[in-house]
């Protein structure tokens, strides 16, 4: 099934590359596919990939730019709500891992190849990975004033959370016993538990 992610991207032949190329990144790795591999699951010619994308590295720029934003939209709705910091701690973390699974060829991709980007694009990308930490951190730091989360680090508890979410991409599989959503709400549990803030329910609260 296509990734939606990549909906916005015109023309369809652009489209029809990008996902070609998640594809061929996720199976191969990045150094070890060609462009003639990414025409070719796109059913273009190796000539028609460059009207669209100069070099192999732009594509991958591309798709990594897509994943991040998507993260820092999810990570900034769930921040700005009118939850509590509790609440909105689980309601990132969960709508964070489900993306990673639902998602889980192009977050493969956008997670662990960034090291692929050029100097230029790794600096903008990293800009966005930045935002996403940054966001997260503060939801702890607004617990911690609160009283409601008990974290003595703040920035390694972030990292340890982002962590725990985007290495979803790399185990999860479709045919596994788990759902998204059920994935989802787990690592929501375990955030809280991290922040020593009890188990969290549906609506993403704090239960004692």
């Amino acid at each position: 099934m296509p990734d939606e992610s990549f909906a916005g991207v015109s023309p369809d032949a652009a489209r029809r590359l990008l996902l070609a190329a998640v594809e061929a990144f996720a199976e191969r790795g990045f150094h070890a596919t060609t462009t003639r591999d990414i025409a070719g699951r796109a059913g273009m010619s190796p000539a028609a990939l460059y009207i669209h994308y100069k070099t192999k590295e732009e594509l991958l720029y591309q798709i990594s730019k897509v994943g991040h934003e998507r993260s820092v939209t999810t990570l900034t709705e769930a921040a700005g709500s009118t939850e509590s910091a509790p609440g909105r701690l689980a309601s990132a973390v969960r709508s964070f891992v489900h993306w990673h699974a639902a998602h889980h060829t192009t977050a493969r991709v956008v997670q662990y190849e960034l090291a692929a980007l050029g100097p230029e694009h790794y600096t903008e990308i990293l800009g966005l990975r930045h935002r996403c930490e940054e966001t997260l951190r503060q939801v702890l730091e607004d617990g911690v004033a609160s009283g409601d989360f008990r974290v003595s680090d703040t920035r390694g508890t972030t990292t340890a959370i982002m962590s725990l979410c985007v290495d979803v991409s790399r185990w999860y599989r479709p045919e596994g016993r788990r759902a998204p959503e059920d994935i989802g709400e787990l690592y929501a549990e375990l955030a809280l538990r991290m922040v020593g803030c009890g188990q969290a329910h549906p609506g993403g609260e704090r239960r004692s």
